[in-house]
């Protein structure tokens, strides 16, 4: 039986965090195993906030070499660069034809972004597009993302349900996956909030690039609460479930268990052993990033191969939709 394909992109604005580690790249790896995976490399989306050039450049690159210290098979996968495969912005254009107006601006975070910024450009709202133009190009069977991400995921749906509807049977229609835990890292400084790559000063984000004291600093700093009681409980104490669910899906148990494990012991102990779990989990990780780093040629090389196999299946797939259309193909 073929297998089913998987879709997964990370924008490449800053150093990966934590939670973004445990959200999806903690997985791909056992991904690749059982999927037809494509990892892409988002750095178009990354273009909405209007990066410094050289920044962007150099993400990009330590996206691609954290994917390789994971142990990310390319031989078994499509790893690639967004904007090698032009077609993703070709098929941008066809697919805003078949997206309401009224669907875009409810997107949560372009809402959000309205509510934050006197400037909001035409990216932010044609962001979930470009996305669902991503995801559709592949013939993907399942997304996995995270709980923000979600309502972008059901507008990739309901994009492909109209435009199949309106044209014909053309596109595959994604289904969402959702880790149950730890589907949402929080902050270590506020607890309510998600881990944010964005806030490179905030003592509450942990990012794979960490140091050793730094992951300690920041962890101890952690806001718990008053009570020096460990339990789960997300709604009354946001600070020690969320500690406890960073060491649960590092660890591999359930959060449950880990609660059971620290039972009667103080906050003090709990932050040690999740430091640790983190470290542990990070160091490794940190050597071979590295070493891959040090070798942009050998970085370069793994892009071109990805580029050729991912666009291989997306001029497949664009043809298919320009012949759906209307638009007649070059020759």
């Amino acid at each position: 039986m073929d297998k089913k394909t998987i879709y997964t992109a990370i924008k490449p604005t800053g150093i990966l965090t934590l939670g973004g580690y445990i959200g999806v790249a903690q997985n791909l790896k056992d991904m690749v195993k059982e999927y037809n995976a494509y990892i892409c490399i988002a750095d178009l989306h990354a273009l909405t906030i209007n990066p410094d050039p050289q920044v962007l450049r150099e993400n990009s690159y330590k996206l691609l070499a954290l994917y390789l210290a994971l142990g990310i098979d390319t031989n078994k996968c499509t790893l690639y660069l967004q904007s090698q495969v032009p077609e993703h912005a070709e098929i941008n254009w066809i697919l805003s034809n078949f997206t309401m107006f009224g669907e875009a601006t409810r997107m949560t975070q372009f809402k959000d972004h309205q509510a934050k910024s006197k400037e909001v450009n035409m990216g932010l709202l044609n962001y979930p597009i470009l996305m669902a133009g991503d995801i559709l190009l592949y013939d993907t069977d399942i997304v996995p993302v995270g709980i923000d991400q979600k309502q972008h995921v059901e507008l990739c749906r309901n994009i492909a349900i109209r435009f199949n509807h309106k044209m014909g049977d053309t596109f595959k229609v994604p289904d969402v996956m959702i880790r149950k835990e730890g589907y949402k890292i929080c902050g270590l400084s506020d607890p309510t909030k998600k881990m944010s790559k964005s806030e490179r000063g905030d003592t509450g984000t942990i990012f794979v690039e960490d140091s050793k004291e730094d992951i300690i600093k920041k962890v101890k700093r952690a806001v718990t609460d008053s009570e020096n009681e460990i339990k789960y409980d997300p709604e009354n104490k946001p600070g020690v479930s969320n500690l406890l669910t960073i060491y649960a899906c590092l660890k591999n148990i359930d959060v449950s268990s880990v609660a059971a494990q620290f039972e009667g012991q103080n906050y003090g102990t709990l932050k040690t052993e999740v430091a640790n779990a983190i470290i542990e989990t990070l160091e490794p990780l940190q050597k071979k990033y590295y070493k891959y780093l040090e070798d942009k040629d050998y970085l370069d090389e793994i892009l071109a191969k990805g580029k050729l196999k991912a666009q291989a299946k997306a001029r497949e797939t664009l043809a298919k939709v320009y012949n759906t259309v209307g638009l007649i193909p070059a020759k």
